[in-house]
């Protein structure tokens, strides 16, 4: 990327956001039934390049065998509120009707308390039993603790999320998460983010990632810029680790790493510029926070809206729009790009000529900052 001169001493690289980008069409057309959108990680297939973001607002069991059965992955949070409450209903309820001056206080005592490993076993054995691809997240703080549980519980996709995940994290007070020795013993894919550049996704991919998550995720719920004063620019960042995905499958011997945008993408338009950019699929949030059957009953929060030291998150009304079904495919009845969103995906693909995801990666982009 391009850099400027901040100030003495100090150089800054030019980044660009979804927003910053729009989509060129070719001079090829082609009608939108003849547009294949299906993705595949490692053994398992899926007719919408999606997968639907751990966060308590979002996934429930109920809501994952939904999101399965319409053809995405729906990943549950194995630190929510699914594995510390016999019956969430009621901390969800409750979150979803207190004051907002006393949101955030509150969701930290409900999250205080313990993930119960029967639970567990309980929320997958229940996705399982549906016969959809059961997919579950933990955090990298969490992951050495629980993973036994996760998958002698029968998770297919295990997915490792967080603000930013390194594979040389250090610390002194304990022992980092070995990510290359704990993905080379187990017997399913793991999917890991976030990350923000092409060296840090460099590093994940040969840890032996099956999938890297580009972003922070989070999006409207998330306070992390003004929090910490950390953002990415979305569309910088996930070019540039599709870029580095390339040199890392000529490095490899072509063995190929997902690259999942994971933050930013709120509507229609911003899953096709996901995909223009290099990503193979992403990974939503508040767009599926406003179903008629998210657990967040209208409201959207992440996991670092409960911090317990540094809460960077909020709890925001998202409303809701209609069902799951009508938000994913269709129909829809809004002209916001709130709804059909894989609908919208197929149509910008066949208006720019392209009919296979792969291709699409490589349309044209122009900057459009109007």
């Amino acid at each position: 990327m391009n850099e400027i001169e901040i100030g003495p001493g100090k150089r800054a690289r030019v980044g660009y956001s979804f927003d910053d980008i729009a989509i060129v069409p070719s001079r090829r057309t082609r009608d939108p039934e003849e547009v294949a959108i299906d993705w595949q990680i490692d053994a398992y297939k899926f007719s919408l390049p999606m997968m639907a973001a751990p966060m308590d607002s979002v996934v429930s069991p109920d809501t994952a065998i939904a999101i399965g059965k319409l053809g995405g992955l729906g990943v549950l949070n194995l630190e929510g509120l699914w594995t510390r409450h016999q019956d969430p209903r009621i901390p969800l309820g409750e979150i979803a009707s207190m004051p907002q001056d006393k949101a955030i206080r509150r969701m930290q005592e409900l999250y205080a308390l313990p993930i119960q490993p029967e639970l567990i076993k309980e929320r997958i054995a229940q996705i399982r039993a549906s016969g959809v691809t059961v997919a579950a997240a933990l955090s990298p703080q969490r992951t050495a603790e629980y993973a036994k549980a996760v998958i002698d519980a029968g998770v297919d996709i295990f997915v490792i999320r967080g603000t930013t995940v390194s594979a040389e994290h250090v610390a002194t007070a304990n022992a980092p998460l070995n990510l290359k020795k704990f993905i080379y013993e187990l017997d399913v894919p793991v999917i890991v983010g976030g990350c923000a550049t092409g060296t840090g996704a460099l590093h994940l991919m040969r840890a032996g990632a099956a999938g890297v998550l580009v972003g922070f995720g989070g999006g409207s719920a998330h306070t992390t810029r003004s929090v910490l004063g950390i953002a990415v620019p979305m569309a910088s960042a996930v070019a540039e680790v599709a870029s580095a995905r390339r040199d890392y499958m000529d490095e490899s011997g072509g063995r190929f790493v997902h690259v999942i945008a994971d933050g930013s993408v709120g509507k229609s338009g911003d899953i096709a510029k996901a995909i223009a950019c290099g990503a193979d699929a992403v990974m939503m949030g508040s767009p599926l926070a406003k179903a008629i059957e998210a657990p967040g009953k209208g409201w959207h929060w992440g996991s670092e809206a409960h911090h317990l030291e540094l809460p960077r998150g909020d709890r925001v009304q998202v409303g809701t729009v209609g069902t799951l079904e009508e938000i994913l495919v269709g129909p829809s009845h809004l002209a916001d790009g709130s709804m059909n969103l894989f609908g919208a995906l197929r149509r910008a693909m066949a208006t720019s000529g392209y009919s296979e995801l792969k291709e699409f990666q490589r349309v044209e982009v122009v900057i459009d900052r109007a």
